[in-house]
């Protein structure tokens, strides 16, 4: 059937207008791209802005690093440049591009020189190439320069070329979404004078670079990798202008080779390695490619295997593998060709009969007519010269039978055909109606839709036999006398041949288009798993029993650990490695390459050990095995793996990114605390320390100078440091207690004065210097509480009044009883607490801003009363006092109801 596709053909490609759409908002790149310093770049990159300079448009030079080169500084005459913003990096002050002098300028046109350079710290972007983006997303127009050893993808290639390693190097993206690449080019020999002539390098460096980087034959590797990389740009803007603007190809602008594999043809394999040397030969990119019609899914186990195998061979041989949908094969090759601008296409000698290509046609003919600019290469049929795949042993006794014919669609055929046997005969002597040819005909598409077109080409056949045997005149006989019934048999037969190809046709396309559903369904919802999972074994659970069910394999999944690797989860999950499938496992992990079954490295091992890669490198293995013979995964199942394990792999860098993250808090906050523990020490020990020290000496030395007021005054001095580094200690001991969960209070009934009291007896001397004012209720209940912690907290609250109240203001203590608890209130005259540290005002270590920062503490004070209370079953509070300046803090008890009042205190 020939489909008529010029409406479709004069559409343009979808992606290539979003792409174009894309340009329309963003600044357009121009990368001056060469082989090695000093071919001119810079000096090119200039002129031209010169020439737009003088065309009218608003130019600015962003950064040029001219290197003493008096002709390029020449150029840069007459064009604004944005002085560069100076950063220190050690020690050192670094000239770096003022990336937000630019974004404020908004120029027409920048120009920004050595695209790959790195950025001191402290800059926005670590990377210049990433100025130049935040550029173009502004609308900015940028040309750069760029050198080809600093692409990423040939960072390895120029390695082993030079034998030296680049170290900064530029994303392959940033090249292929450049709107215009320039090559500029200079022959080795140039270059190399030009070194010579010391336009380059100074001599010495010169010298050096001559014997070593800059060699004829580097020189001329290098040249071929920047032409060929060039030629891969441009071929890729012709490629997307030709979607863009619904231009059939092929423009033979440069060659390109596609191969179609068929599971039809048995020589396949020869057939991709005849493209790969024809590809060579052209020093052409090439593809292969499997079209998918109607006619796969009837394909035998073996000729998807070999489909499967021919398609692997191509990825192994350096192509491009693929399998796209199409009506028929000769449409699918050539709509693919035309779209990609393929040049030439190589395919197979048919080897069916001629009844059969006169029958369903011929692919290699029809290919071949309807080509146009297209050459078209037929292979004859090769034998394989290689060892070949043993086949497998016939069944034994009693084992299941290959494919065969599919008995129960013939059956369900025939009852169709029967039922309409049975509707026909009754419309017949019930109805009176004699044409009935559309009962069958109904049957006929029944068994298209139900089971394929050959169980419906046999409905056909029956249906044709049952219309002539029962319902044509002589009844019950094959005999036709009527030659009118014998024209409407013969085009009945024919509609029903039609139909039912036509109605096999669409069921298959649905059978395809359901499966791809299927499989898009449960790639969302395997999304959606990988989302919410929270710890790393649930990930890699979630993820094994993903890749089982969906390619019907054993799964393992294989972490590194320490220095080797380990199984973190399998399904079925007692699967464990023996020692071949660990060596493969280990290579697969050390070389980030396939090892195992069916790869080329370590076949021997059991499973199929795959890397499960991110942008940073391989975080994981997945290893796959299977019970049947043949091949692992096909090519569409090998698509599926890697979409599954590009999703995990991410998913488990992601998790990972968690841990580091949170492992970074918790080293910062110890961090934090530490610097806040020191400061502490070296301040609330040394000082008392040094007061003790001096008076100590000063009373060993001087005593006999010294009048006994002076004496006791020293003497005193020593005592209230004394106590005040007890405190210190103190605290630091009751915060350990807390941390280790050690605080067990002791609940007993107590009266609230007498704690009150003893706490301002201790804190006498603290409170020496204000005035104290104690309002208790006089309805107070008995408490049941520890007297020592609660008496520890009191004190606190006074210490902490007293140090941030000025001498000589009132500290309140009241208590009252409300809603069945009781209330304590701490408060004083003081600045009162800021209102961003009222959050953090019982953190440990952590101290409010206060004017006089001489009695500051530790910081632990506050820490230590909102643990205590809390382990007796209380709660404290801190706020500034509403109807005057200060601070006040509440602390709540419950009244003692008979239950107990210490609830269990976490860890």
């Amino acid at each position: 059937m020939t489909i008529d596709r010029t409406e479709h053909d004069q559409r343009p490609s979808p992606e290539a207008l979003l792409r174009e759409a894309e340009r329309q908002t963003r600044g357009r790149l121009k990368v001056f791209l060469g082989a090695a310093p000093g071919v001119g770049k810079t000096y090119e990159m200039l002129q031209t802005a010169q020439a737009k300079r003088r065309e009218g448009v608003d130019v600015v030079v962003g950064l040029v690093e001219t290197h003493g080169r008096k002709e390029t500084e020449e150029l840069l005459k007459g064009l604004e440049i944005i002085p560069r913003r100076r950063v220190e990096y050690k020690g050192l002050w670094i000239g770096e591009m003022d990336l937000d002098a630019l974004l404020k300028r908004r120029p027409k046109l920048v120009v920004v020189d050595e695209l790959a350079h790195t950025n001191a710290p402290g800059a926005r972007h670590p990377k210049r190439y990433m100025d130049v983006e935040e550029l173009l997303s502004a609308g900015i127009d940028v040309y750069t320069t760029l050198n080809i050893q600093h692409v990423e993808s040939l960072n390895d290639v120029v390695a082993r070329i030079t034998r030296i390693r680049i170290r900064e190097t530029v994303p392959d993206s940033v090249i292929d979404h450049a709107d215009d690449v320039e090559l500029v080019d200079l022959t080795p020999d140039d270059l190399i004078q030009r070194l010579a002539d010391g336009k380059v390098y100074v001599p010495k460096q010169a010298e050096r670079a001559i014997r070593h980087y800059f060699q004829p034959g580097n020189l001329t590797a290098l040249r071929e990798l920047a032409l060929r990389r060039t030629a891969q740009c441009v071929d890729e803007q012709m490629v997307d202008y030709m979607r863009a603007h619904a231009i059939q190809g092929p423009w033979a602008a440069s060659d390109r080779v596609l191969v179609g594999v068929g599971g039809e043809d048995p020589s396949g394999a020869p057939l991709v390695r005849y493209t790969r040397r024809l590809a060579d030969r052209l020093h052409a990119p090439w593809s292969a490619i499997h079209v998918e019609t109607s006619r796969t899914y009837r394909l035998s186990e073996e000729q998807r295997d070999r489909i499967a195998e021919s398609l692997r061979l191509a990825e192994r041989l350096g192509g491009e593998a693929l399998t796209v949908p199409g009506h028929s094969v000769p449409e699918g090759l050539l709509d693919y060709a035309r779209a990609n601008n393929f040049t030439h296409i190589v395919i197979a000698k048919s080897r069916r009969p001629r009844w059969s290509e006169w029958l369903r046609g011929s692919t290699t003919h029809q290919l071949i007519r309807q080509a146009g600019d297209i050459s078209v290469h037929v292979i004859a049929e090769r034998q394989e010269t290689e060892t070949p795949t043993p086949r497998p042993l016939p069944p034994a006794a009693g084992a299941a039978p290959g494919p065969s014919v599919d008995a129960k669609a013939y059956l369900g055929t025939a009852a169709f055909v029967a039922v309409a046997i049975g509707i026909g005969l009754i419309l017949q002597h019930v109805l009176g109606t004699f044409n009935i040819a559309l009962v069958f005909l109904t049957a006929v598409l029944a068994s298209a839709i139900a089971y394929g077109l050959w169980p419906s080409l046999f409905g056909c056949l029956i249906s044709v036999l049952a219309y002539n045997f029962f319902f044509l005149p002589p009844l019950y006989t094959f005999t036709i006398a009527d030659p009118e019934n014998v024209v409407a048999l013969f085009f009945f037969a024919i509609v029903a041949v039609i139909a039912s190809n036509l109605t096999a046709r669409v069921r298959a396309q649905a059978v395809t288009a359901r499966q791809r559903a299927n499989t898009t369904e449960d790639l969302y919802l395997f999304a959606r798993k990988l989302a919410g999972a929270v710890t790393l074994d649930d990930l890699l659970w979630a993820t094994a029993f993903q890749i089982a069910s969906m390619l019907k394999v054993n799964v393992v999944l294989v972490l590194p650990e320490d220095d080797t690797v380990a199984v973190r989860a399998a399904y079925p999950p007692e699967d464990t490695l023996d020692d071949a499938d660990l060596a493969a496992a280990k290579w697969c992990w050390q070389n980030n390459q396939p090892a195992g079954r069916g790869a080329d490295t370590l076949p021997g091992a059991k499973r199929l050990f795959m890397p499960m890669r991110t942008a940073r490198g391989p975080v994981g293995i997945v290893g796959l095995d299977s019970d049947r013979a043949g091949p692992l995964l096909s090519p569409d199942q090998r698509r599926l793996l890697d979409a599954l394990g590009d999703q995990a792999a991410l998913a488990i860098e992601r998790i990972g990114l968690a841990h580091d993250v949170e492992r970074a808090r918790l080293v910062a906050e110890t961090e934090q605390l530490r610097s806040a523990l020191l400061t502490s020490i070296s301040h609330d020990l040394r000082t008392p320390l040094a007061s003790i020290l001096g008076s100590a000496t000063s009373l060993r030395s001087y005593r006999s100078a010294l009048d006994e007021a002076a004496q006791d005054e020293l003497i005193g001095t020593i005592q209230e440091e004394a106590e005040r580094l007890n405190r210190f200690i103190a605290n630091l001991l009751d915060m350990t207690r807390l941390e280790a969960g050690a605080v067990q209070p002791r609940g007993e009934l107590v009266d609230i004065g007498d704690i009150v009291g003893s706490a301002l007896h201790r804190a006498d001397k603290v409170l020496a210097k204000h005035r104290v004012t104690v309002n208790l209720a006089a309805d107070l209940p008995m408490l049941k509480l520890d007297p020592v912690l609660f008496e520890q907290v009191l004190f606190n609250l006074l210490d902490n009044a007293a140090k941030y109240a000025p001498e000589g203001t009132e500290i309140r203590i009241e208590a009252q009883q409300q809603d069945g608890a009781v209330a304590f209130q701490v408060s004083d005259e003081g600045q009162g607490i800021p209102s961003a540290d009222l959050d953090r005002i019982f953190d440990k270590f952590y101290r409010a801003q206060a004017a006089d920062r001489r009695r500051v503490g530790t910081g632990l004070g506050l820490a230590i009363c909102k643990g205590f209370v809390e382990a007796m079953g209380g709660t404290i509070a801190a706020a500034n006092r509403r109807n005057r300046r200060g601070a006040v803090f509440t602390i709540t008890f419950p009244a003692v109801t008979g239950r107990e009042p210490f609830p269990e205190m976490a860890a």
